[in-house]
């Protein structure tokens, strides 16, 4: 099993970033995006940061057998070598809660991920429109 190493801006990238606008800051607002991990080692996901929100998180989706679906926290995300891990509606996504200012439409923010070694990498994530389905839509 390989140990999670340093992840960098140069060994980690961050592609596809988006976000949908919000309706004020009462609710939770989310984050898309698609990590690849460009090194030859395991590396590790365990947080992520954002002055948009105080209390932002990785949240997975599951439906059960009912049909019925949750969202909760999900566990670290363990990224092997050369491997990409999407974070996408109805699935694994960043959950910024807490918002501090509403989320409007053309604009961007910064979301910085940080990895199990203390290696971070930020991304300037675009605000979409309220409905958008992702990049280009």
């Amino acid at each position: 099993m390989s140990t999670p190493t340093f992840a960098g801006s140069e060994d980690v990238i961050v592609v596809n970033a988006w976000s949908r606008a919000s309706i004020g800051i009462n609710r939770p607002g989310a984050a898309y995006f698609t990590i690849h991990n460009a090194t030859e080692d395991t590396v590790t996901l365990t947080g992520l940061t954002t002055p948009l929100a105080t209390m932002p998180e990785i949240h997975e989706t599951k439906t059960n057998a009912a049909g019925v679906s949750s969202m909760s926290p999900a566990d670290d995300i363990t990224i092997g070598p050369g491997e990409s891990v999407a974070l996408e509606p109805g699935r694994l996504h960043a959950m910024l809660m807490k918002l501090q200012d509403p989320m409007i439409e053309g604009e961007t923010f910064p979301l910085t991920l940080t990895f199990s070694d203390g290696g971070e990498v930020t991304v300037e994530v675009p605000i979409l429109g309220i409905a958008a389905r992702g990049p280009g839509s």
